[in-house]
């Protein structure tokens, strides 16, 4: 492997990559975080959420950076795929990797390295880049430590799951797995980041170092109503989002939006007021109160916002 920088600490990594019903995705997933210049021992586990297991992926026995591939033994959902890739992982740390994104090759060695530097840390991320109708948009957060305060006020979309690399002793321990009772297993990368910034806070590389495809289609297969359970729970499990009137606002402003996508007239409205009450500047709740009055507009809303690189 040409390239390679040696780093003092080089600690085995298992890649996690979750997939479902994405052949052609996924190879370039597995392929990114084979292909790291980390010189480290590296290891990837696929594992098959309700689909039938490509077992033309696994690697012959004795290959470097070897990829098994097994089934989903956990809870159906992304959150029992991942969790059960970490009960299967040999490596001090894992990592987790969508089955649809890719890294660029320094990714794993610069997160190493910043994790080497805060030993206390359970978890280093790194920023994106968002990939949609052809455009890439970087996303940094201007930071290299992320703490809990930060995070209840904002989900920081750049911290995403697929740049997380965690002590595996962690998820084994005081951090725990992650959660498989969150509703359609959305927004169980916030919950993880607010469980993991409350123990010590977050080590953040600072460069987009993984690319995140967003699909223009996603506003049509989304399930709304699964959105807005996940997100009721996350104001129910963490009472410091519901305490600040900021935070709650902006989680309390997505519902709303939900609903008015979903065509939810009444709903919508009962969380518009909801927000505003909280934060009358939150500019969700006039976005919102807008699309409920047709619901449809909120597919241009979203593909608008995703040209910036950016949800709602």
């Amino acid at each position: 492997m040409s390239g390679v920088v040696v780093a003092e600490w080089l600690p085995s990594v298992t890649v996690a990559i979750p997939t479902h019903n994405r052949p052609e995705e996924v190879r370039k997933a597995v392929d990114s975080a084979r292909n790291q210049d980390y010189a480290g021992a590296v290891d990837v586990i696929v594992v098959y959420d309700r689909a039938e297991p490509d077992l033309s992926l696994e690697t012959p026995p004795g290959e470097e950076r070897p990829v098994r591939v097994m089934r989903n033994e956990r809870t159906p959902g992304l959150a029992g795929g991942r969790n059960t890739a970490i009960d299967h992982a040999g490596g001090e740390l894992v990592a987790f990797c969508d089955d649809d994104d890719y890294w660029d090759p320094e990714k794993l060695r610069l997160q190493v390295e910043a994790l080497a530097a805060a030993p206390d840390a359970d978890l280093v991320t790194c920023s994106i880049v968002v990939e949609y109708d052809g455009q890439s948009t970087p996303r940094t957060a201007g930071v290299d430590r992320v703490t809990h305060p930060m995070l209840v006020r904002s989900r920081m979309a750049m911290l995403h799951s697929s740049t997380f690399v965690f002590r595996r002793s962690s998820l084994l321990g005081d951090l725990g797995l992650i959660d498989e009772s969150i509703p359609g297993s959305q927004n169980e990368d916030w919950d993880i980041l607010l469980r993991a910034a409350e123990l010590h806070p977050v080590v953040h590389v600072d460069r987009p170092l993984v690319h995140v495809l967003w699909g223009a289609a996603s506003f049509f297969s989304r399930r709304w109503d699964t959105k807005i359970d996940s997100s009721v729970w996350m104001l129910e499990r963490h009472p410091a989002i519901a305490a600040d009137n900021r935070a709650a606002s902006r989680l309390m402003g997505q519902i709303a939006f939900a609903h008015a996508c979903s065509g939810n007239r009444r709903e919508a409205a009962t969380w518009v007021a909801r927000t505003a009450r909280h934060n009358p500047f939150q500019p969700r709740w006039p976005l919102s109160a807008a699309v409920a009055v047709w619901p449809r507009s909120g597919g241009l809303v979203l593909n608008v916002l995703h040209r910036l690189g950016r949800g709602v």
